[in-house]
């Protein structure tokens, strides 16, 4: 940490050096129960890492833009990934560091879905968003925001959320 805060001049007690702790600390968390986890800086090793949990024959999705975020949205067109089967998946999400670094995790028991996301007004297509449903929440820490925010806890509900633009989800190719 030392290191890298003379490298990039970061300043004690910054908003700089709180983002490199936290993604440094979620880099080095050990996995939890069935997870297997990796920090990746270049597209070559997410590649890597996703292939040698799911095997050659994959495919990346992401949401496409950030539209309809913050605001009610209505789904059109679902379509679960791999005809909406509990799936493997491996998921990548970019952290807040001074270089391009994303933490990526698989996820053993999912499902994984595709959206046209339209604006309820006009009913025009706004966005195609991604999401994921974790389907095994037991090893999950009983203050994970989703728990916080929905009032339940460790295996008593699947967890499903939108993956942000930017983040990707890796998937055996239909």
């Amino acid at each position: 940490l030392d290191e890298m805060k003379q490298v990039f001049k970061v300043s004690k007690n910054s908003s700089m050096e709180k983002m490199i702790v936290n993604s440094l600390n979620e880099c080095e968390r050990v996995p939890s129960k069935s997870e297997v986890k990796r920090c990746v800086g270049s597209l070559e090793d997410m590649i890597d890492f996703a292939t040698s949990i799911l095997g050659r024959n994959v495919t990346v999705r992401s949401t496409k833009n950030v539209n309809g975020s913050n605001k009610n949205i209505m789904l059109s067109q679902v379509r679960g990934i791999n005809h909406g089967k509990v799936i493997e998946s491996v998921s990548c999400h970019q952290t807040m560091f001074p270089y391009l670094l994303y933490y990526c995790h698989s996820v053993p028991k999912g499902r994984v879905y595709e959206a046209d996301l339209l604006d309820p007004q006009s009913k025009v297509k706004i966005n195609r968003g991604v999401a994921i449903c974790h389907l095994d929440t037991t090893s999950w820490s009983p203050i994970h925001g989703a728990f916080v925010e929905l009032g339940y806890g460790p295996g008593r509900i699947e967890v499903c959320h939108w993956i942000f633009e930017n983040d990707m989800i890796w998937t055996i190719a239909d």
